[in-house]
């Protein structure tokens, strides 16, 4: 008896601790952001090595095609999963892939001066992950995906605790 009411205890335990994680997961912006990365690079990697080891695509077409995949994927789910955007998607398309060239821009800047500098490009890359991953977390926030007043809350009546005045 003693080690079924443990048992319970137990699982009751791992249960608050998992609905607690969930609620910090689905209030933070940041956990989701992350999650959001990380499944998109899994994504890549992932067609990647599908079309590459199983189709035989050349690498000179797979990558392109994997990392275009995961850019897609990684709009979809920042857009409604992490940041629940309703403003118009092609704005927020145009934006996004603006950014992205400014990103590809940046890492390829950011790589060849570390190494320009007889700093290891790899660090350089990593450099630039970190660097790319904060903006990015800051612009598609604020600017990317933003949340803009519902038109209608703008002319809406107020309401107090009667009813509307």
């Amino acid at each position: 008896m003693q080690t079924t009411n443990s048992a319970r205890a137990l699982r009751h335990r791992a249960q608050k601790l998992a609905s607690r994680i969930l609620l910090i997961v689905e209030r933070s912006h940041l956990i989701k952001f992350l999650l959001v990365g990380g499944a998109s690079f899994a994504v890549d990697l992932a067609l990647l090595t599908l079309l590459h080891e199983v189709f035989g695509v050349g690498l000179w077409i797979a990558t392109p095609i994997a990392f275009i995949a995961s850019l897609v994927f990684n709009f979809a789910l920042q857009r409604s999963f992490t940041f629940r955007a309703r403003n118009r998607s092609h704005v927020s398309l145009l934006k996004y892939l603006a950014l992205v060239v400014f990103n590809i821009v940046a890492i390829d800047v950011i790589v060849n001066v570390f190494d320009a500098w007889g700093i290891s490009y790899g660090i350089g890359k990593a450099f630039a992950t970190v660097l790319t991953t904060a903006w990015n977390f800051w612009l598609y926030k604020v600017w990317i995906f933003r949340h803009e007043p519902e038109k209608d809350a703008e002319h809406a009546e107020p309401v107090t605790a009667e009813g509307k005045e």
